[in-house]
């Protein structure tokens, strides 16, 4: 089971249209973020889609054009992110109902569903406390560039 990459990738091109427009190189565009993941600027365009939908960027067409930060990243809340990209749950359950005659298989539901729902609350709280302003602050001290 592959777990989905689109909210790492969604926050790497967040901090680094930060970073760029820190360094006055703003709008993005798609090659560059791109250039950043070592991934396709398609990718990055159908990824920061739903992030523009939700007001967190902005873009713009023809030359010169790119992406721009829609707010200030202080503003921007990890769990802001997560919910624009419509994240799946954490954990799913059994992908056909269990055996209802097995001790196991009818009590399992319910007992995960209330384990499950910790969890997804605990990961939106933990998530609400972090803005992209943060993660990046975070890169640029403890882990900078090398060199």
């Amino acid at each position: 089971m592959a777990a989905n990459s689109h909210f790492t990738i969604a926050v790497h091109a967040l901090c680094w249209i930060e970073l760029a427009a820190r360094r006055g190189e703003r709008p993005l565009t798609s090659e560059r973020i791109a250039d950043s993941l070592a991934s396709n600027p398609v990718l990055v365009r159908r990824l920061l889609a739903p992030l523009r939908d939700a007001g967190i960027v902005e873009s713009g067409r023809g030359p010169g054009s790119g992406w721009t930060l829609a707010r200030p990243t202080d503003q921007i809340r990890l769990s802001d992110v997560r919910r624009a990209l419509g994240s799946e749950r954490l954990f799913a359950m059994h992908p056909h109902e269990p055996k209802q005659t097995c001790p196991v298989g009818y009590g399992i539901r319910p007992v995960l569903g209330s384990v499950y729902e910790e969890v997804e609350e605990a990961v939106e709280r933990e998530l609400s406390r972090r803005t992209v302003s943060s993660i990046l602050e975070s890169i640029l001290v403890d882990h900078p560039l090398p060199g």
